[in-house]
C-alpha cells in the first residue's frame, strides 16, 4: 500500500491574496478521455498519471465524488488540465457534463489566489454572483508516496460565464501538482502563457468589463486584444471580427468562444519537428505557429518562444 504523506511547503503558490495568476486551463469531454489523453502526448507533452476527484457541491455540503478524472500537462507555474466526466450516472455537481454538451474542447480555466474568501468577498462588492467557496481534493501519487491536493475554489455563476467554467482557486499542495519528474516535455514547453476568449464584437466592452471585476485588474488593449496580464499567464479577450487575424482559418462554432490556450517553448524549431513528425498540420502565426482545434479535439493550441 503507498504511504500517505502530506504536501510539503507549496513550491509554487500565489504572491497575493487575491488572484494573480493563470494556475490552468480545462479541456473536457465525456466520449473519449482516453484519446484526448493519446492526442496531447502526440503534440510532444508528458502527462501526468490519471487522478479522480472528491469535492463539495455548495459552501460547507458534504464531499462526495465528483465523477471526473483528469492527466495534465504540467509546467514550472501552472498546467493544462486534460478533464472528463467518468459516467452519466454518476454525479456532476460542477457542470462537466453541461459543459460538453454544448461542445467539448477548452471549456474553462482557473485562476489562482492566495485567499478565496477574500476573492469571494470582493466579487460580491463588485456584485460579481458565485458559488461561494467550495472544496476540491484529489489524490496524487508522488515517488515518496500518496499526497493530497486541496483546493478551495469559486465558481463564477454558470448563467453569468456562458463561455464555459470559469474559477478562482486558493490551492495547498501545488508541489505535488509540479513535480520536477513531469515538467521535461519533447516538445519543450515550459509554460501556459494565456488563454484566448472570443466574444462579439458588440459585446466586447461588456465581457472586458466583467473580467475586470473577476481578475481585480485592467485590461490593456493590444490591437485588437484586451490583455489582462497577470504574473504568470493571463486572459485576452478578442473581437469575433478579430478572429481570423490572431487565427487565421478558424471558426467560432458559438460565442462567446474559449478560442485557444498558448503555450511558451524553450525552442520553436523543436516543438514544430516534434508535432509535425507526428502527423499535425501546423499554421504559422507571427512569433509562432498553432495547431487546429480540428486536430487538437477542440482546442486551437498556440506555440510561442519563451520569452
Amino acid at each position: 500500500m503507498s504511504e500517505i504523506i502530506e504536501s510539503e511547503e507549496d513550491s509554487v503558490s500565489s504572491t497575493s491574496v487575491d488572484v494573480d495568476y493563470l494556475d490552468h486551463s480545462v479541456v473536457v469531454t465525456v466520449t473519449d478521455l482516453n484519446g484526448l489523453y493519446d492526442t496531447y502526448e502526440a503534440l510532444g507533452f508528458t502527462l501526468t498519471p490519471r487522478s479522480t476527484h472528491t469535492g463539495t457541491a455548495q459552501p460547507d455540503g458534504e464531499r462526495q465524488s465528483l465523477g471526473t478524472a483528469n492527466r495534465c500537462a504540467v509546467f514550472g507555474e501552472n498546467y493544462i488540465e486534460l478533464l472528463g466526466h467518468l459516467d452519466s450516472s454518476l454525479p456532476d455537481p460542477w457542470g462537466v457534463r453541461r459543459l460538453a454538451a454544448a461542445y467539448e474542447g477548452l471549456r474553462g480555466y482557473v485562476f489562482g489566489c492566495g485567499d478565496a474568501d477574500h476573492v469571494d468577498r470582493r466579487l460580491a462588492e463588485q456584485r460579481v454572483s458565485t458559488t461561494g467557496v467550495l472544496m476540491l481534493q484529489r489524490d496524487i501519487p508522488t515517488p515518496d508516496g500518496v499526497g493530497t491536493l486541496r483546493a478551495r475554489v469559486i465558481q463564477v455563476d454558470p448563467p453569468l460565464a456562458p463561455e464555459g467554467g470559469v474559477r478562482i482557486a486558493e490551492v495547498q499542495g501545488l508541489d505535488l501538482i509540479h513535480q520536477p519528474r513531469f515538467l521535461d516535455h519533447p516538445n519543450g514547453a515550459v509554460g501556459l502563457s494565456r488563454v484566448t476568449l472570443v466574444v462579439a464584437d458588440e459585446e466586447t466592452d461588456r465581457y472586458v468589463e466583467r473580467y475586470r471585476k473577476v481578475l481585480g485588474i485592467p485590461a490593456r488593449q493590444i490591437g485588437p486584444r484586451h490583455v489582462f496580464a497577470l504574473r504568470v499567464g493571463g486572459l485576452e479577450i478578442v473581437p469575433l471580427s478579430a478572429l481570423d487575424e490572431i487565427l487565421p482559418g478558424e471558426k467560432a462554432p458559438t460565442l462567446p468562444y474559449v478560442a485557444a490556450q498558448t503555450v511558451a517553448v524553450n525552442d520553436l524549431g523543436r516543438a514544430k519537428s516534434v508535432i509535425e513528425g507526428n502527423g499535425f498540420a501546423i499554421r504559422p502565426l507571427p512569433g509562432g505557429f498553432f495547431v487546429s482545434a480540428d486536430d487538437t479535439r477542440g482546442a486551437n493550441l498556440v506555440f510561442e518562444a519563451r520569452a
